[in-house]
């Protein structure tokens, strides 16, 4: 039978590590992760970025993510500590699921995403000319 796109996320964010925004910040802080950002350009420039964010649109995350791949990026790294987030934490629950499936052994997600981020006070940077 067919699943919802809520369905598939709530069957990501079993399988994956669903950190909350003090967790993240604490990682963050101590330099331990690469912290990605899924949202789109667009997305960016209008609500802002968490410092230190590196920008993958989710359209582009599995072959930026894949070593093999012609468009893989240095910075990931399937070794490394990723934490992916987006705006509310669907499509970085699903892309940690894909990661783990990858390879990608200490992959997590910022449950809530950006929107939870922003609201817990964290520090926020303008994003426009990113």
């Amino acid at each position: 039978m067919a699943k919802t796109a809520a369905e598939l996320v709530t069957e990501a964010k079993q399988r994956v590590a669903n950190l909350t925004v003090d967790e993240v910040a604490a990682e963050v802080e101590r330099g331990d992760a690469l912290l990605v950002d899924l949202r789109e350009p667009g997305e960016r420039a209008e609500h802002g970025a968490i410092p230190g964010a590196v920008q993958a649109p989710r359209g582009m995350i599995e072959f930026w993510a894949d070593p093999t791949s012609a468009y893989h990026r240095a910075e990931f790294d399937p070794n490394r500590r990723v934490i992916l987030h987006c705006a509310s934490g669907g499509r970085s629950a699903l892309a940690a699921d894909t990661l783990q499936r990858m390879g990608y052994a200490n992959v997590a997600h910022l449950d809530g995403g950006f929107t939870a981020w922003k609201e817990a006070g964290q520090p926020v940077t303008d994003a426009k000319s990113s």
